[in-house]
């Protein structure tokens, strides 16, 4: 009973999408901030809540960073080489995943091999001066699975300071992104398997320093590392009717940041231990109850961050070291009524060191009335966000800190509407149309107040909204989609409007396929108005105002020589928008890449 978008390796491959943060940018509900271009910190705000309000997942384990602020996953440093799908879902969702799950989770799911051997290479290049490499090798040998991947992205970039500023120089930020991963399972049993993932990815950039005046800065530069594994063991019990699984994982996170001209060093390195035990339980059929299931587990976490900022001259130093444990269990129940009503609960309680229990749950249904191609669904929870290590340790050169008293943001929220599939033209899939009412209400926001500033409990938040979202399919040939999102973000009822929190947004793609070897994909992104800090044309710090719109639109075009060979053409930003997602930082502009993909089996 939540919204839910699934991307694929293909929705991948149509758009010409390279990076996570591209993939994101045109799922419903959704906003993606970018601070420049590739390899830049970018945020996502999932139905107008705070960016570390997103709980973000690899195959399953939480990988958000407890090294930066507020405990936010960094969206901007991520490559799709292994990825094999992501599962977006809005919505308060702690009943079930715990912290951080506020305004909704991510779930990035890494490739796995299967039976079919296989063997997968991309090479581009194009303007201006990027090349892009890609590989994966999947297969199975007997009892034996595994997945190999590799990849680089190398950009010479552009200069995201804005062209309108007076200090604008044209200096490019360049961008390189490396990527090894792997996935190896071994089958135990006909009902057990035994696996290990690995996954290390390292993203070097330059950016603009923002520090009170945005400028080109070609000494500043950013070196961001991350790597992460999983153990883990599935198996199937009693005839198939429980399902158990049990992993421990490790999570290494390190940014460095190098300013050469401003003599500073600065090193921020978190890390995370997660082992869970998940299960579900297939019950019997009870009278008008059936497809029933329990759902119980047990979550033990250890975080640890240290932080070290230096000038290197010797006129300032700080250094903070840091950890924090979790204990959580949960138990959830699903069953549908009649073969029309399906109704699930869930109940969770999570035992954080720095401040003590979290108690969170959600209730949801969905009603199908197949009579009218219509469900109805509805869902309430609440969530929790535990402070990170870095709001409740950190100190820099300026003063600034963070506070051992923070307690938890908690909210409750809900969310209702309709999904209808509508036929027509001898189509009965011709339109899917999904509309969504949903509001959140946060206590206890996280924020640094004050210059120099230091992590306080503030306020409220109040976020309402409605989202929409429409796929057509009028022919064969030919696929259309489009959705809308209204937001209204505000601190308290009805204070200021949350920065960076559009009220209107939405994105249209079309599939065209003339011939059945060509595909042609445009795609057009909205964001509206916001509220955010800003500068004007000489970078003079003018407060907080609203912020222009922006319009962006990109072009992918691909043809498939033969069964494994195709060749694609890729434009970012075709018509050049000068669009700043964040005033004073301007998007990357119009980029092209030509290339070539090639699939064996």
């Amino acid at each position: 009973p939540a919204d839910v978008t699934v991307l694929t390796q293909r929705d991948f491959a149509a758009q010409g999408d390279t990076t996570l943060a591209q993939a994101l940018s045109t799922v419903p509900g959704v906003n993606l901030v970018q601070s420049g271009g590739p390899g830049n910190a970018a945020s996502l705000f999932i139905q107008g809540s705070n960016s570390e309000d997103v709980l973000v997942l690899v195959d399953g384990v939480p990988v958000n960073d407890p090294a930066d602020a507020n405990g936010a996953f960094n969206f901007g440093v991520y490559s799709l080489a292994d990825i094999q799908r992501i599962e977006i879902v809005r919505g308060p969702m702690s009943g079930l995943y715990g912290s951080n799950a506020i305004g909704g989770v991510v779930n990035i799911i890494t490739t796995r091999g299967d039976q079919q051997a296989r063997a997968g290479i991309t090479l581009a290049g194009g303007w201006p001066a990027q090349g892009q490499g890609s590989a994966t090798l999947s297969g199975m040998a007997g009892k034996f699975d595994y997945a190999v991947s590799g990849a680089l992205d190398e950009e010479a970039g552009f200069d995201t300071t804005p062209r309108r500023m007076s200090i604008y120089t044209g200096q490019r930020e360049p961008y390189r992104a490396k990527l090894g991963a792997a996935q190896f399972g071994y089958q135990l049993s006909p009902e057990t398997r035994l696996y290990l993932v690995l996954r290390a990815q390292s993203t070097d950039s330059a950016a603009p320093d923002i520090g009170g005046v945005p400028y080109d800065d070609p000494t500043n530069f950013f070196y961001n590392t991350n790597l992460f594994g999983k153990l883990g063991l599935s198996s199937a019990l009693l005839d198939g009717r429980l399902t158990t699984a049990l992993f421990i994982a490790g999570l290494k996170t390190r940014l460095h940041q190098i300013d050469l001209a401003a003599i500073t060093n600065a090193i921020y390195t978190g890390g995370r231990t997660d082992a869970q035990w998940n299960n579900t339980l297939r019950l019997d059929d009870a009278g008008p109850l059936t497809f029933s299931s329990l759902l119980f587990g047990a979550e033990y976490s250890d975080e640890t961050a240290r932080g070290s900022y230096l000038i290197t001259n010797g006129s300032y130093s700080s250094n903070f070291r840091a950890a924090q444990r979790n204990w959580a269990g949960h138990i959830g129940l699903q069953t549908t009524l009649g073969n029309r009503l399906t109704l699930t609960g869930a109940l969770r309680d999570d035992a954080v060191s720095s401040f003590g229990n979290a108690l969170t749950w959600r209730l949801g249904g969905v009603l199908a009335v197949p009579e009218a191609d219509i469900d109805l669904k509805a869902s309430v929870g609440t969530g929790f966000l535990a402070p990170s290590l870095f709001d409740l340790h950190y100190i820099d050169n300026y003063g600034d800190m963070g506070n051992p008293n923070l307690r938890p943001e908690y909210s409750i929220g809900w969310q209702a509407g309709p999904e209808l599939l509508l036929p027509a033209f001898g189509r009965r899939d011709f339109a899917d149309i999904s509309a969504t009412y949903f509001q959140n209400h946060i206590r206890n926001l996280i924020a640094a107040v004050g210059y120099p500033s230091v992590e306080q409990n503030i306020n409220r938040a109040s976020i309402s909204g409605v989202e929409t979202d429409y796929a057509l399919n009028p022919a064969d040939w030919l696929t259309l989609s489009l959705n809308y999102t209204y937001t209204r973000a505000v601190s308290g009822m009805n204070g200021p409007a949350l920065l960076r929190r559009p009220q209107n947004e939405g994105s249209f793609t079309a599939v065209i396929r003339p011939l059945p070897a060509l595909s042609i994909v445009p795609q057009m992104q909205y964001t509206g108005r916001f509220n955010d800090i800003l500068y004007d044309n000489g970078g003079n710090y003018l407060g907080t105002g609203s912020s222009a719109p922006g319009t962006i639109v990109n072009l992918n075009v691909s043809y498939r020589l033969n069964s494994k060979f195709s060749l694609f053409a890729t434009g970012k930003n075709i018509l050049d928008s000068r669009f700043e997602s964040v005033n004073g930082l301007q998007i990357p502009g119009a980029s092209l890449l030509l290339g070539i993909r090639a699939a064996v089996e």
